[in-house]
């Protein structure tokens, strides 16, 4: 296991993003925990966000997809 994904900021909080939303090449669209650090992790290009691979809370690992922006 690489680390735990979170779609918000902090609890209670909404998404950083959500299928349908727009992002720019640089926007934080989820974050991953790894040893108790946060890791945000950005979207690469600019786009809308059309798919979201992992739940809220989940374990992740390497190269898994996390999500899809066309």
């Amino acid at each position: 296991m690489v680390g735990t994904v979170y779609l918000s900021p902090e609890p209670g909080a909404p998404n950083f993003a959500t299928i349908g939303s727009a992002v720019k090449a640089g926007d934080t669209v989820l974050i991953i925990e790894a040893m108790k650090v946060m890791n945000p992790i950005v979207a690469p290009a600019s786009g809308t966000l059309t798919g979201v691979h992992v739940e809220n809370s989940q374990p992740v690992e390497f190269d898994q997809p996390l999500f899809t922006i066309a």
